[in-house]
């Protein structure tokens, strides 16, 4: 049986887990929240640029069960040596290969949250949902409450994990996932994570999941994240990041897939001289519709971020990318950056570009900026004269126009496969 979000069924939901009573207080307390707070609509800045009425809750069902195995297979893992991986379907986990021995012994912790709980509660409770704001809209509330498929990371003091850890989530038809990831280097700490989501296409689902890193003193991450749902997935997300003093944080971002997207992207430069780096692709068509507001907050002295979102679109798709680079008053000698560029390959698609600035300190150096155009029919032309068809000049000028983002992706595997499902997509450019 299907557990609706009812009451009854949500009660159903919190009986089938066996989970520690201060989980079960945050769940019942998102749940009231849930219940009280509207969806977001047109009126609401963040949402007026995103029409979700055509998206319907009771269509779904909250996650409890796998129904399937699902057919997608991941693309990040392949030929890559892992230190450790887990795959969820339907909000289930249904595989988890184990940690090499030496890492276990220095005492890294990796795998589905709720298989962790008995023996790594204390630790999962210290650092569970204090990043992401529970109470941000609707759908983070009924995120916090329903939450199944959880993948947890915990790298303690000075250590190092050489090979990439990968997770990868999919969905079958109908399906639900309320994924949250939860990541947490402590000081010193090194490590790569490889995360991503799809599922068959034209199977629909809802994904309804949330991020929440923790990046401590000196630690440094590397965070690969590529959505690539079927065209026919509501998604929506939270993803926030905490960055220590003298901390490094690189995040990467493919953004191919789902019906609707809606993604909220928050770093927070807590601690002095920490940095950031944000690369985000994203690549729309048909009547896709993704939406990405990112934030970048200064704290503290004397640190950096760097946020660049390239984006292409075909067909009738639109995009909606807000950036807003947020330094407060003790920030001072902040270096912040942010970009927008799209690249529009049909008359009919749209790119909002909305970069921001509030800035409360005076020493500081800021700028944001934003392109959108369309593909300059000289260079198709010219590389026409030189033996290549419309088509494959029009997806060598799209993976020419993604190449500074591919560029700053260290991970040969990444790139290759971001630049790969790029152009498999590229059609005849109207």
């Amino acid at each position: 049986m299907r557990l609706t979000f009812t009451d009854e069924g949500f009660q159903a939901f919190l009986d089938s887990r066996d989970e520690p009573n201060w989980l079960t207080e945050i769940r019942k307390s998102a749940w009231e929240r849930f219940k009280q707070l509207p969806w977001p609509s047109g009126k609401d800045e963040e949402w007026m640029r995103t029409d979700i009425r055509m998206f319907h809750l009771e269509k779904f069902h909250i996650p409890c069960k796998r129904d399937g195995m699902g057919t997608a297979i991941p693309v990040l893992s392949a030929g890559v040596e892992l230190a450790g991986s887990t795959v969820a379907c339907d909000g289930v986990p249904t595989r988890t290969s184990k940690l090499d021995a030496e890492l276990v012994e220095k005492g890294v912790v990796f795998g589905p949250i709720s298989e962790l709980l008995e023996d790594h509660g204390e630790l999962i409770q210290t650092h569970l949902f204090q990043v992401v704001d529970g109470s941000l809209d609707r759908f983070s509330a009924l995120h916090q409450a329903t939450w199944t498929n959880g993948m947890f990371l915990y790298v303690p003091r000075n250590v190092r994990i050489e090979k990439p850890i990968h997770t990868f989530t999919t969905l079958t038809e109908g399906g639900s996932d309320f994924a949250h990831s939860l990541i947490v280097l402590d000081e010193g700490a090194e490590a790569t994570v490889l995360a991503e989501s799809n599922n068959a296409e034209g199977e629909s689902g809802l994904h309804c999941g949330a991020i929440e890193i923790t990046v401590g003193d000196r630690a440094n991450l590397r965070y690969v994240n590529l959505q690539d749902w079927s065209q026919q997935v509501w998604h929506f997300a939270q993803q926030k990041a905490v960055i220590g003093r003298d901390a490094n944080l690189q995040w990467t971002v493919g953004a191919l897939g789902s019906r609707l997207a809606k993604v909220n992207q928050h770093v927070v430069l807590q601690g002095k001289r920490a940095t950031c780096q944000v690369n985000g692709v994203m690549f729309t068509e048909n009547k896709q519709h993704l939406s990405y507001h990112t934030l970048q907050h200064h704290l503290q002295s004397d640190c950096t971020s760097d946020f660049l979102y390239k984006g292409a679109l075909q067909d009738t798709s639109r995009t909606v990318w807000r950036g807003m680079i947020k330094v407060d008053v003790d920030a001072q000698r902040t270096d912040g950056y942010q970009r927008n560029d799209n690249l529009l390959l049909s008359n009919k698609a749209r790119a909002d570009s909305i970069p921001g600035l509030e800035i409360e300190a005076d020493d500081v150096r800021c700028t944001h900026g934003s392109t959108s155009g369309r593909v300059d029919e000289e260079l198709i032309f010219y590389a026409q004269c030189r033996g290549f068809t419309r088509k494959e000049a029009i997806r060598m000028i799209v993976t020419g126009f993604f190449q500074q983002v591919f560029d700053r992706v260290t991970i040969e595997s990444v790139r290759e496969a971001l630049a790969l499902a790029i152009s498999r997509r590229v059609r005849e450019y109207e």
